[in-house]
């Protein structure tokens, strides 16, 4: 059952809120709870699905994901075994691989299917520890933590991307009477932030605006097509992720925040600091950053900013192929490179010339053509263009 999506299932999640509120007000709302809690949460979710069917026979989705946390729990567990740099390059497209053949499988094979709902949000999880156990900064792996982590059921379809480390110290939190009605609170506001965004103002967008719009074929309809299809898109990911985040907050794990106010963004960098934020911090924590290291390291490149340009294109190539293998995806996140990169060589230039000044006129300049840029943007992602 999709998440957050209709009344019936928040209609089934009360029950697992009440429980919790009842835990809470006792400061029992605790580890074990959250394991308990997200196991229910992953029957819920998942459990009366099945992927399209090989031949004659069905994988429920529960079992998919099952086999995913004993696949990705001994790579991860056998790493820090044996840590070291061959086996780090091998752990990563092994950790991939599950949701490479999720991706790939059905262009090849369209008759076929892999995988279980959530599992690009889940790979992003296992991938982090990967990456936290060579960079040091995870010593041991708890077993109970490791499954609460990857399977933490409020943010298992779409997220928020949360991090090991910060993961695990809400985790071993122990919160009492007080600590819980702070976080009741944040959770109320979110939740009810989650109602008018996705079912009351991204509902309204859609019917009397998108729809209509997404019917017609000439340029007035796609330029107003754009302008609504980015909005309804903000306001229903965005009240996803409050929910997301809302409950979250009930079971004591703060989820990071995924949305800040994207469309007040002066500049395209900016923009992406507030725009589904924990994926874009996900990608250039560990990609970005990491091909700028490398290449520095390796001396590949004589300009000083080839590395910078070539890893956006790199990174956002990345994001565009893991929203889907079609064209329009990979074109977005060429789209959004060569924005970054370009704004990049114009504040270097403008930083001498002093072409575009700073103050308010300015400033709110900034944020209208950001917004257009952007909203183009989301126009190639939806693949209305073709």
């Amino acid at each position: 059952m999709p998440p957050y999506a209709d009344f019936h299932y928040f209609a089934l999640l009360l029950y697992v809120v009440v429980v919790t509120v009842l835990l809470g007000l006792f400061g029992r709302a605790n580890a074990l709870w959250v394991v308990i809690a997200s196991i229910a949460g992953l029957l819920l979710h998942l459990g009366t699905d099945t992927v399209t069917p090989y031949s004659d026979w069905q994988i429920p989705q529960i079992w998919a994901a099952l086999g995913f946390f004993v696949y990705q729990g001994t790579l991860a567990a056998t790493f820090l075994r044996f840590k070291s740099r061959p086996f780090f390059y091998a752990a990563i497209p092994l950790a991939i691989l599950p949701l490479a053949t999720a991706k790939f499988l059905p262009v090849f094979s369209p008759e076929n299917s892999f995988g279980y709902a959530g599992i690009s949000y889940v790979t992003f999880r296992a991938l982090d520890v990967v990456f936290s156990i060579h960079d040091g900064v995870i010593k041991k792996l708890s077993l109970w933590q490791y499954f609460a982590f990857l399977f933490f059921f409020p943010t298992i379809s779409s997220g928020p991307v949360d991090r090991y480390r910060r993961f695990g110290q809400d985790w071993a939190r122990k919160r009492n009477r007080t600590e819980f009605l702070i976080d009741l609170d944040g959770a109320v506001q979110r939740v009810f932030r989650g109602f008018l965004y996705k079912f009351i103002i991204s509902v309204l967008i859609e019917k009397y605006w998108v729809k209509p719009l997404s019917l017609g074929g000439n340029p007035l309809h796609v330029i107003g097509y754009m302008y609504s299809y980015s909005l309804y898109l903000f306001f229903d990911f965005a009240g996803y992720s409050a929910f997301a985040v809302g409950i979250s907050y009930l079971f004591g794990v703060r989820t990071p925040e995924n949305f800040n106010l994207p469309f007040l963004a002066r500049n395209i960098r900016e923009f992406w600091n507030r725009w589904h934020i924990t994926l874009s911090f996900w990608f250039r924590d560990h990609v970005y950053m990491r091909f700028l290291l490398a290449a520095a390291k390796g001396k590949w490149f004589k300009g000083k900013h080839t590395a910078s340009y070539l890893g956006l294109f790199l990174t956002f190539g990345l994001m565009g192929i893991w929203h889907g293998t079609q064209r329009h995806f990979i074109i977005y996140g060429f789209y959004h490179a060569a924005l970054l990169g370009g704004y990049d060589w114009f504040a270097r230039w403008n930083k001498q010339s002093k072409f575009w000044p700073d103050g308010p006129f300015w400033r709110v300049g900034n944020i209208l053509l950001t917004f257009h840029a952007v909203c183009f943007g989301l126009l190639i992602f939806s693949g209305r263009l073709g």
